[in-house]
């Protein structure tokens, strides 16, 4: 394979996700040239996964509680949403012509609810303003004067670039994209990389050959009861589903973050259900107690307490046969049903992850302070929050600060 070299006039843009596109955004729209470099063949492949079921854009929620979604983070990201919350954001796809509602949930969703339209629009508009998209060019890091390397088609590429964002992702959906490959390039360029772990992921239980015949089967409503890791108690009310190995959906995936530190540090992680959130203990036990009449324990339950299929199957995998008989035993385990996680689900199968760029590796603008021109966005940095938007939001911010400091840094050194 043959291998070339370029020069640059403006920005490169490692990365075609919402980060880099955004960046790539402000930075043309400062009248800096923008070299935008994707590994797939087409930019944007992970925003069109998300949005198949709906395109959950941002969330209703306002500040500072919308802030408060990116936990430890939640300082460092407030100021990238100070240059573009989630208003900014639903004005900004306006822009295309496509207007927003607020669901029932408080997430917030184009109105035909699909991606497509969006990102053609972007895209089209990116073009048309100059930027100049290069589909698959995989970056493999850095030569040693600095210079970006691109496997191509046609060979390796080297760029020379007087500024660089990079807009790698995370580690999950790798065959998206976002593979965390770039890990090892940038921990060799001094810049502190936290590890990628799994983040809005499902858990691994441990089910009988029994439980495992309700993969797929929704647990809703449930309770969530947990301990956070300074011990203190936490209920949330959601929808979540058996897996064929544990637990997944909506509601794991807002606790994932505490639940996976927690396995970390402990080993496994504790968390109760409540299957019956519309009846108190006493009333389940009172209802349990009745005579069976020679009736099935399903049966029994079903009659007195509406449980059916995988919550009543819930119940066979945490009680014994002698618990099963007893009225108070089933009633407390309605209520407080013990599942003891063992590990998060790989991160290749997470919807998102953490770790990566540690922030404080970089200044306000999101610029490496051991790489001065090398700016880093989106997932790949270390934050993360959960579903509903939140994720998506702060990336466009993330965009747009680290497109700006690049466009600030190229102005200082005309």
């Amino acid at each position: 394979m043959s291998s070339s070299r370029i020069s640059l006039p403006g920005l490169a843009i490692v990365g075609g996700g919402p980060a880099g596109l955004m960046a790539a955004e402000v930075a043309r729209a400062a009248g800096v040239e923008v070299d935008l470099y994707e590994g797939k063949g087409s930019v944007g492949r992970k925003f069109l996964i998300a949005g198949k079921g709906g395109l959950n854009l941002t969330h209703g929620e306002p500040r500072p509680g919308f802030d408060a979604r990116y936990g430890a983070r939640a300082g460092e990201v407030a100021a990238w949403l100070d240059d573009f919350d989630a208003d900014a954001l639903r004005e900004w796809a306006r822009g295309f012509g496509i207007d927003t509602y607020v669901g029932t949930s408080g997430r917030v969703f184009p109105m035909d609810r699909k991606a497509a339209p969006l990102l053609r629009g972007w895209v089209r508009r990116l073009r048309d303003q100059g930027v100049r998209f290069h589909v698959q060019h995989r970056w493999i890091g850095w030569n040693d004067d600095g210079s970006l390397r691109f496997a191509t088609p046609d060979g390796e590429l080297v760029v020379d670039a007087p500024a660089t964002v990079l807009a790698l992702g995370g580690g999950s959906w790798p065959e998206l994209g976002s593979d965390g490959a770039w890990v090892p390039a940038l921990r060799q360029r001094g810049i502190d990389v936290v590890d990628l772990q799994p983040s809005n992921c499902g858990f691994d239980i441990g089910w009988s050959e029994p439980m495992q015949r309700h993969a797929g089967a929704p647990l809703k409503p449930v309770i969530a009861h947990w301990r956070d890791l300074s011990g203190l108690e936490h209920t949330l009310q959601g929808e979540c589903v058996v897996t064929a190995g544990g637990i997944e959906g909506s509601l794991i995936y807002a606790l994932s973050a505490t639940l996976r530190d927690t396995i970390a540090r402990d080993g496994s992680a504790t968390l109760h259900l409540d299957l019956a959130p519309g009846r108190d203990l006493e009333r389940l036990r009172n209802d349990l107690a009745k005579p069976r009449s020679g009736r099935s324990f399903s049966e029994h339950l079903r009659r007195q307490t509406g449980l059916t299929g995988a919550k009543a199957a819930l119940l066979r995998e945490v009680l014994t046969k002698a618990q099963l008989d007893d009225a108070t035993a089933v009633a407390g385990a309605i209520k407080r049903l013990p599942l003891t996680l063992r590990a998060p689900r790989p991160i290749a199968e997470a919807i998102s992850s953490a770790g990566g760029v540690r922030l404080e590796a970089l200044d306000a603008t999101l610029m490496a302070r051991a790489f001065p021109g090398v700016f880093c966005a989106g997932e790949m940095l270390d934050w993360e929050a959960p579903t509903g938007g939140y994720l998506l939001t702060a990336c466009f911010a993330s965009g747009v600060r680290a497109g700006r400091g690049a466009v600030a840094w190229l102005a200082a050194r005309r």
